[in-house]
């Protein structure tokens, strides 16, 4: 068998990973992220979209522009926001398919809990 070398990863490296994955962690990101996969829109656009308040929108489309993963354009009076990186939905869809991959099992395992006496309903 062949050893691998495991390599001490850069601290710095790190800890942007984890900030990326701390922007991701918001389900109202994800929904904005998911509106978004179908073409650019704006702040109106989106808010309906997504029945989240104006004010709320607004923090959230700023923290996905600081992280890189949503681009700006200003068109006339309104602002476009788009996906700058489109490998992002392939990482969502990774992401996703192991999630609901691991719920089914847990769902099976819970189910098949449910049909066998437990150690509590036996003793009095």
């Amino acid at each position: 068998m062949v050893k691998i070398k495991q390599q001490k990863t850069d601290p710095t490296i790190l800890t942007a990973v984890a900030d990326y994955f701390k922007v991701l962690s918001e389900v109202s990101r994800l929904q904005i992220l998911t509106c978004l996969k179908s073409g650019s829109m704006n702040v109106m656009e989106l808010a309906e979209a997504t029945d989240l308040g104006q004010a709320n929108l607004s923090k959230h489309l700023k923290v996905l522009t600081q992280a890189g993963i949503l681009s700006r354009q200003a068109k006339g009076t309104s602002a476009y926001y788009e996906i700058a990186d489109p490998m992002i939905f392939e990482f969502c869809e990774l992401a996703c398919d192991r999630v609901s991959e691991r719920v089914l099992q847990q769902a099976a395992s819970l189910k098949a809990l449910r049909g066998k006496t437990t150690f509590f309903s036996t003793v009095d």
